[in-house]
């Protein structure tokens, strides 16, 4: 099965603290990939923190497969939901291999690794495309290949529901776009649920199969990305000016900025930045004429 369902869900950090979180019920079943945004601090990480028993609900029942998590042991419910933090703190100089097989400790009673962890090891990595970086440090990687890992890593566990904070944190716009095709093919090839927070509404609209809107701690709005990403949704809950126009079917935000005047926008003089660049054709073309010269 693949349902999750979280019911009037609320959540303070402390006894006498205002509730982070309040009045949460969602009902997510089956396959499929699902963006949470919203401002910063409506709670979005404390959401899926709720979720997956990092943080105890303040009040209200949160169930996987029609059980409640608070019933369900940390290692048994890791063998349902994978995750992936916003950042790793693993410090340590294990291997690529070595720290996606931590992926597979729910699985295992023993310490050692069977022969299926190993062949669940190669096939992430494969799927993620980092097989030459097995061998490789962990710590030594790039942002990019770092986000790899430790989606693998999550991957390894085998999960039906696999929740992810900001996936695409500190990544360049094609490892953005590379890492949240990667979780949309996921969602239909391994068939399980795919819930990340995002920030990038373009992203969130373009690959995402519904969108959950958060304001004030609680949900503002559910749905398909077309319905719930609109001009008076982004007025409401960021307080921002846009335009929302439709692209392939998908909604695509242009943001405005009505107080950003064209005396504000005017060049300072003597503004200048001079600089050599440096063209992939001018290498090319570079590389050609060395080419000539040694022929001749």
């Amino acid at each position: 099965m693949h349902h999750l369902s979280m019911e009037d869900i609320g959540f303070a950090y402390g006894k006498n603290s205002k509730l982070t979180i309040k009045n949460v019920t969602i009902d997510i079943q089956n396959p499929q990939l699902i963006s949470i945004i919203g401002p910063n601090g409506v709670g979005k990480s404390t959401l899926i923190h709720c979720m997956n028993k990092i943080l105890e609900p303040t009040c209200g029942t949160v169930m996987v497969d029609d059980v409640d998590v608070k019933t369900i042991k940390v290692k048994e419910l890791a063998k349902k939901m994978g995750y992936v933090p916003y950042s790793s703190s693993d410090a340590f100089p294990l291997t690529v291999i070595d720290t996606i097989l931590m992926g597979r400790n729910p699985h295992n009673k023993m310490r050692s690794n069977t022969k299926e962890d190993m062949a669940i090891i190669k096939e992430v990595l494969e799927l993620m495309d980092i097989v030459p970086l097995a061998m490789r440090p962990f710590n030594e990687l790039s942002a990019g290949q770092h986000q790899r890992v430790m989606l693998a890593r999550g991957l390894a566990q085998e999960p039906e529901i696999l929740l992810l904070d900001e996936p695409t944190a500190n990544l360049d716009i094609r490892h953005q776009m590379d890492v949240i095709r990667i979780l949309k093919k996921l969602s239909v090839q391994k068939k399980i649920v795919v819930i990340m927070i995002s920030h990038d509404l373009n992203l969130a609209a373009k690959y995402s199969d519904n969108i959950i809107m958060m304001a004030h701690g609680t949900i503002y709005d559910v749905g398909r990305p077309a319905d719930v990403i609109t001009r008076e949704s982004i007025k409401e809950v960021y307080d921002v000016d846009a335009e929302v126009i439709m692209h392939d079917g998908r909604p695509l935000t242009i943001l405005l900025d009505n107080e950003f005047t064209e005396e504000d926008a005017m060049l300072p003089e003597g503004a200048t930045v001079v600089a050599k660049a440096h063209r992939k054709e001018d290498e090319e073309s570079t590389d050609d004429a060395v080419g000539e010269s040694v022929e001749a």
